[in-house]
């Protein structure tokens, strides 16, 4: 584990982070997700990856190579197996010697390992940030990072990390919101930041479930309208022409509240953008109130998903105070068009059925005609 939640910018006054939503997997994870991570950590040079939630799939004792049989029993055998479904998303970071930090989201909790057992996994790595580590009073997965220069203790920008979902053991449900304490603690950390400083410094925010501002960037529209999406209950939703831009691929699923926290992302006057996951197919960027608002496309093959599977990088540059850029790498971006590549992507997207068994049918018709044509040549 890195002794703070720090990082600089390089010898050029850059810094280069990717984001990585819903990997979702677990112990037998899918090669598809592992080997498009891996080419993403190899395509571009980067400071700092930032798992933004859904880090693994929920139950763990479910997790056999053939159906959902139970496959251990009690605390140590689950933990045991979360600690090798999480090696699949950071030996690679190791490895590479690539800081990376995380956040939760609504499916890593759902298992009987606790948030705090599961922290202590992540800090086992010798490049993962500490996190929140000393404020009880928020989650273990609320906190920030400093952006320092290359030489200098002064933060040119900051990376807000919040946790915004969980799920309760006892009543048996599920969680989406930002909690009241996580605001608190945001305005209280920004005024100290502003004071320490001398000013505002310039931040991304990260968040698992989006903020309900989003569905200022969605409207619904007709059928033949440009951009309409049809939904599984017949309606038809589009991005807001002229406020957003990129992929709707199924309706958005926000936090029932984010207790304020919106409203004190515009009066701090601090946060550049609020970027989160969760919503696997969609894959946006938008502005509200001259804030920013990112939406990033699933990293998982094991769940549901679309062509926008992938990793969004955020590029931040001193000579460039208050400004950043972002953009996604895609599968496709990143394994190629080779058939090998979409062959992988059929056989390990959970959504490609139709596919698969197209694939399946092919590869035994093909095993059939060798056979026949076997069978001619030995009678002859």
């Amino acid at each position: 584990m890195k002794l703070s939640n720090t990082v600089r910018l390089n010898k050029n006054g850059k810094l280069t982070v990717m984001q990585v939503s819903d990997p979702q997997d677990m112990v037998y994870v899918r090669p598809a997700m592992v080997k498009m991570l891996d080419a993403a950590y190899d395509k571009v040079k980067l400071d700092l990856v930032l798992f933004t939630g859904d880090n693994i799939l929920g139950n763990h004792l479910l997790d056999a190579r053939i159906g959902n049989r139970k496959v251990a029993e009690g605390w140590q055998e689950e933990y045991t197996r979360m600690e090798k479904s999480l090696e699949h998303i950071l030996n690679p970071l190791e490895k590479r010697n690539i800081p990376f930090a995380m956040i939760y989201g609504n499916h890593d909790d759902m298992n009987g390992i606790t948030k705090q057992e599961q922290i202590e996994i992540y800090r086992k790595y010798s490049m993962c940030l500490p996190m929140n580590t000393d404020n009880p009073a928020v989650d273990c997965d609320t906190y920030n990072i400093e952006v320092l220069p290359f030489e200098g203790d002064t933060p040119l920008f900051n990376i807000w990390m919040l946790d915004s979902a969980w799920f309760d053991k006892l009543q048996g449900s599920g969680f989406a919101q930002i909690k009241e304490e996580t605001v608190a603690w945001y305005n209280k950390t920004q005024k100290e930041l502003e004071e320490k400083y001398g000013g505002k410094i310039p931040s991304l925010m990260f968040t698992h479930i989006p903020l309900p501002v989003q569905s200022e960037l969605v409207e619904k529209c007709e059928k033949n309208d440009p951009g309409a999406v049809r939904f599984k209950d017949g309606t038809y939703m589009r991005l807001v022409p002229g406020k957003a831009s990129g992929a709707l691929g199924e309706p958005l699923s926000l936090c029932t509240t984010d207790n304020g926290l919106f409203e004190s992302v515009k009066s701090n006057g601090d946060v550049m953008a609020v970027a989160s996951g969760h919503d696997h197919s969609n894959c946006f960027e938008g502005e509200v109130d001259g804030v920013k608002i990112i939406q990033t496309a699933a990293a998982s093959f094991r769940c549901y998903g679309s062509d926008q599977r992938g990793v969004r990088v955020f590029e931040l540059d001193e000579n460039k105070p208050g400004e950043f850029s972002t953009y996604m790498l895609h599968y496709e971006d990143l394994c190629g068009k080779s058939v090998k590549a979409k062959v992988r992507y059929i056989w390990d997207a959970d959504d490609r059925i139709p596919q698969k068994t197209g694939l399946i049918a092919g590869a035994c018709a093909t095993a059939a005609a060798v056979c026949t044509a076997a069978v001619k040549l030995l009678k002859k």
